[in-house]
């Protein structure tokens, strides 16, 4: 079994930042990926970006990249998405999901793992 507990969300003006993390505990194994996700209200769970566990390999959502960062910290089971230059698109409900197998062709309920999400509002 693996938890993961999500901090960080908040209320922030366009053009600014967040930082979001995602403590894991339990059974994280090396070949785990930890990905982050969001939902906004009346649109599907999508994916945002993705970091391996061990290797450090990351994969972006073409809507986030050159704006966000996902990193680890192997030390303290902690993942984060550092939020750069937000847009009110960008609000919604972010989630942190596990699973051993890095396939982003699949859909998000095949996931293994999820937290409990955190919300992200981006104000115009």
């Amino acid at each position: 079994q693996v938890q993961l507990v999500e901090s960080g969300g908040g209320l922030v003006q366009a053009g600014g930042s967040l930082r979001l993390s995602c403590a894991a505990s339990g059974r994280i194994v090396s070949n785990y990926a930890l990905n982050w996700f969001r939902q906004a209200p009346g649109k599907e769970r999508e994916f945002v970006a993705a970091i391996t566990w061990s290797r450090g390999s990351t994969w972006y959502a073409d809507s986030v990249k050159g704006r966000f960062t996902i990193s680890r910290d192997n030390a303290k089971n902690t993942v984060y998405l550092q939020m750069n230059s937000l847009r009110p698109e960008d609000t919604a409900v972010y989630y942190c999901a596990a699973d051993p197998v890095i396939d982003l062709s699949r859909p998000w309920y095949r996931y293994k793992y999820w937290g409990q999400g955190t919300q992200v509002t981006v104000s115009s």
